[in-house]
């Protein structure tokens, strides 16, 4: 099975609280809190799409979108 690859972040920064919760679970460091204490993918290029980020949000602000095959 082919690894995912990524296409977007989706962060709704009206819904990031910025409890950190994604950046902490990001095992590549992909995610930081910004000034205003929101979550921004600053190294997307890292990005496993292992959707920890997205799974553990409390607040499901966090959506991981991956290409489809079809993209190709």
């Amino acid at each position: 099975m082919a690894r995912k690859k990524l296409k977007e972040h989706l962060i709704n920064r009206e819904w990031c609280k910025g409890c950190g919760i994604c950046v902490r679970f990001c095992p590549k460091n992909v995610l930081e809190l910004d000034n205003m204490e929101k979550a921004v993918a600053v190294r997307p290029e890292d990005c496993i799409c292992c959707r920890l980020c997205e799974f553990r949000c409390p607040d499901l602000a966090i959506e991981i979108v991956v290409e489809d095959e079809n993209d190709e």
